[in-house]
């Protein structure tokens, strides 16, 4: 522990450097920076910083590590891990470094600042006639830093790859303060180790990512909206793989939802309407998007759908005619999450397995969770079409809240088992952070988890980047400042 004294001279140096303003201590300026969004943690902190430039971040940082004082990087705290809650030290709040720096319809590029919110980079490439195609629910708030540093996936992974796909080149403070500029927009550069790679993903454990430049692509002409009434998550695979083959990269999304998901959005969400009629034992919110001048993706999507009744594949569907129903549709997707909150207590697993597992994992997966706890109701939704289940359970009726959630690491063992027996992995676009230390450590590759430990040893040897993150440390504990 740093004595009291030293902290107070490096509280004095950070006013000095970032101005009184920006050096947080009091308990009303701390707490929204010490609680993450769905309230699982609450942390602690000496004091939240806010630079505004990443000269700025890399004096901050640099005073903090010289001084022995722990730094927890912070975007916007939309993250579902914990990755953000400080366990002492400082917080080090990117909501200032935001600004954009350049947009290049020509290299189909945007160079943006890490505290930039994710939707006001999107505005940004609307603006020069590009799309960047990163998004999810928390658009509006989460900041492109957090989603660099989760490597954040979302809806449009199908199309066009998690955040590390999307990334071209970084610039990031290291542990010791010095400020590498990996800021290229090329597409080809093998000039040594691709760096930046280390970063994406790390969850500022090895860094914090100040700037990015991102990919852009051409915006959409035409965009087709379907909800589809299906036999089950099986007959969900056969869809996908039909018009996988028959869309190619046009097919931009294929998300599933259990008839469960359905009904809670509907009893939940204002404005919500049941989109087809009758009961159907699965669900696929399907959206075909084309950048052709050309382009016509209703009538491509009718006519795979139309084709698709006639097999025997699907049993109803409905293609929405403008962009209000395109919204109305998508919102029956999204709203998942809002009504399982609204539902009751939930026990969150956010997985992966190969595609061609899918279904047998949400049938093996949902049978296994009732056996252990009969009255559950499982709700395994999400991106079908890139393998990502956000596989929850909701509370039986009538149990208590707190008695539930007790139970959540007996189904972590029952899910995550199963996912890892399948072939696939415990964090799918969510990260590690807190929630999933032990997990990782359970199911990680032995090797792997060792050149883990070398990376961050390298990069960081006294453990001051966000310690206590992603992987769990055996040989000393975590400083905290």
């Amino acid at each position: 522990m740093t004595p009291t004294a030293d902290l107070d001279t490096l509280l004095t140096a950070l006013r000095d450097g970032l101005g009184a303003r920006h050096v947080l201590t009091d308990p009303d300026g701390l707490a929204p920076y010490l609680t993450e969004s769905r309230r699982l943690f609450t942390g602690s902190a000496l004091a939240v910083l806010r630079p505004g430039s990443t000269e700025e971040v890399a004096f901050a940082v640099r005073a903090c590590t010289q001084a022995g004082v722990a730094v927890v990087p912070l975007g916007g705290n939309t993250g579902l891990t914990g990755a953000g809650v400080p366990r002492g030290g400082v917080v080090l709040s990117l909501e200032r470094v935001n600004r954009l720096r350049a947009v290049d319809p020509v290299d189909a590029t945007i160079t943006v600042e890490a505290g930039m919110i994710l939707q006001d980079v999107q505005e940004a490439a609307e603006a020069a006639g590009m799309l960047f195609p990163l998004s999810y629910a928390s658009r509006g708030s989460a900041r492109i830093g957090g989603g660099v540093s989760t490597n954040a996936g979302g809806i449009a992974v199908l199309a066009y790859g998690n955040a590390r796909d999307l990334v071209l080149g970084l610039e990031v403070v290291l542990a010791d303060g010095r400020v590498w500029n990996g800021l290229k927009a090329l597409r080809k550069d093998n000039a040594g180790y691709d760096l930046k790679q280390l970063f994406i993903g790390s969850e500022g454990t090895l860094g914090v990512v100040t700037a990015a430049v991102l990919k852009l692509f051409p915006r959409p002409r035409s965009t087709s909206v379907a909800f589809v009434g299906l036999a089950s998550a099986r007959a969900a695979l056969d869809l996908f793989v039909f018009l996988r083959t028959r869309m190619d990269r046009d097919l931009t999304a294929f998300e599933y939802l259990p008839p469960f998901a359905l009904e809670i959005v509907l009893r939940h969400v204002p404005g919500t309407v049941r989109p087809l009629d009758g009961a159907h034992g699965a669900y696929a919110l399907i959206e075909v998007a084309s950048a052709r001048p050309d382009a016509d993706t209703g009538a491509e999507l009718e006519s795979a759908l139309g084709q698709a009744l006639e097999d025997g594949m699907i049993a109803d569907a409905t293609i929405a005619t403008s962009g209000a129903q395109n919204a109305a549709l998508w919102r029956l997707r999204e709203g998942v999450p809002e009504a399982q909150t609204r539902e009751g207590a939930s026990i969150k697993h956010d997985v992966s397995v190969p595609l061609s597992r899918l279904p047998e994992f949400l049938e093996r997966a949902g049978a296994a969770c009732l056996a252990e706890m009969p009255g559950l109701r499982p709700c395994g939704f999400g991106h079908f079409g890139d393998g990502n289940i956000h596989f929850n359970l909701s509370q039986p009726l009538g149990m208590e809240p707190a008695e539930f959630l007790a139970a959540w690491g007996r189904f972590n063992r029952i899910v995550h088992d199963l996912v890892h027996a399948l072939g696939g992995s415990i964090a799918a676009e969510h990260g590690v952070g807190l929630i999933k230390r032990e997990e990782l450590a359970r199911y990680g590759d032995p090797v792997g988890l060792d050149l883990m430990r070398r990376l961050k040893a390298a990069l960081d040897p006294e453990d001051l980047l966000n310690p206590g993150k992603v992987l769990v440390r055996t040989d000393r504990a975590a400083p905290t400042g």
